[in-house]
């Protein structure tokens, strides 16, 4: 009974060579004829940790609209899964960046424009896609609450909706799914599979819902660092513990080169110290310098800005569950370093975990100079 409201989607087996539209909604239907199973699935869900899994599955159930893969709608005249010439990937600027103009519908709220900004700023910091403010173009991506999850397969130009309907489909790693599939994202590329990413379709959804990852996976950012030949070295750091160093060259970095790593855990705040550090001093560390963001975008506050040639290794802590470390070189010189961060509520990381509660407790947080060029930001110096 299960599988018969989906036979349709058997037939989509067969790839078609028709040119796709990505198309998921991630909202469990109250209103679907089959309850029971619905309600099994959400057992699944719940067991499973697949809660972006499992949603997709039924908002599908009588759809009108042709999908392929789950949530990709044909479009005539295209085809869905070979690119010929890369015609279907937006172009690239000559700085090496790919801009992309949207807008987001006026029909979401404050706080679903921020969720969906929020998504979208990932790309800039880890891959070389920045999302702008459309203003003229002709080309752009309009994020607007459809009839459900879903995006066409790469650039069609003109106004190209990506459909990110209200309720289950607000959420970070479904809005980056479809964004994946508007920049031309639909296999591996022949990169090892990843469950966590994004573009993971769950084994009983039948190929059309991403995968529990609550933001892009390194697979995400691989795949589309490969499409776009982007030369942004990126790593994402998700266990609540690592640590993480520099990419040791023979010679130097290569020439202009940015290395990120973003620490996004789950919960609670991060406890960044780095171990060891050697960046070879240029003036005012203008040139081979490292940054540090409380949070996970460039427009975050910054807490170490140009550090290049510290006193002393320093230590932070954010303020969220996210923060980005970038190392800028231009080549001339062979930067090196080691950090290790934790997670945990603050007086853990600061081995306050016995004091007893109720009592006042308190520490002096001493800031100083840490080597960081002239006029670098540090924290505020608090007390806890």
């Amino acid at each position: 009974a299960l599988f018969s409201d989906f036979s349709f989607f058997l037939t989509l087996g067969v790839r078609t060579l028709l040119p796709v539209l990505q198309v998921e909604q991630y909202e469990i239907s109250t209103k679907s004829p089959n309850h029971k199973e619905v309600t099994w699935f959400q057992v699944l869900l719940q067991n499973g940790n697949s809660e972006q899994v499992t949603v997709i599955f039924f908002i599908y159930t009588g759809s009108k609209t042709h999908l392929y893969e789950g949530d990709i709608t044909p479009k005539r005249h295209r085809n869905a899964i070979v690119c010929p010439f890369n015609w279907c990937f937006w172009p690239k600027s000559s700085n090496g960046l790919v801009v992309i103009p949207y807008v987001i519908s006026s029909s979401y709220t404050h706080e679903e424009k921020a969720l969906i900004v929020g998504a979208i700023q990932e790309y800039e910091t880890l891959i070389c896609i920045h999302f702008i403010d459309r203003t003229t173009e002709t080309d752009y991506i309009y994020i607007s609450p459809k009839d459900g999850c879903w995006s066409y397969f790469g650039k069609v130009g003109g106004s190209q909706v990506v459909s990110v309907r209200k309720g289950g489909c607000m959420r970070k790693g479904i809005i980056q799914h479809e964004l994946n599939h508007a920049l031309g994202i639909a296999n591996n590329l022949g990169l090892k599979y990843d469950y966590s990413s994004v573009m993971h379709y769950h084994r009983f959804a039948f190929s059309n819902t991403s995968g529990k990852r609550f933001g892009l996976s390194n697979l995400d950012v691989a795949k589309i660092n490969k499409l776009y030949k982007c030369g942004i070295h990126s790593t994402l750091l998700s266990n609540v513990t690592g640590s993480f160093s520099s990419t040791i060259y023979r010679s130097s970095y290569p020439k202009n080169t940015n290395s990120v790593w973003l620490i996004r855990i789950p919960a609670n705040k991060i406890f960044l110290q780095f171990n060891s550090l050697y960046i070879q001093s240029s003036s005012d560390c203008a040139s081979n310098y490292i940054l540090v963001y409380d949070g996970g975008s460039r427009r975050d506050t910054v807490f170490l800005n140009k550090l290049c040639r510290p006193k002393h290794l320093p230590s932070v802590v954010s303020s969220g569950n996210m923060m980005l470390v970038d190392l800028v070189s231009d080549g001339t010189a062979l930067p090196k370093f080691k950090a290790s961060y934790s997670s945990g509520k603050s007086p853990q990381l600061f081995g306050m975990s016995n004091y007893q509660t109720g009592r006042a407790c308190f520490s002096t947080v001493l800031i100083e100079n840490l080597g960081a060029a002239p006029g670098s930001s540090l924290p505020n110096s608090d007390t806890s």
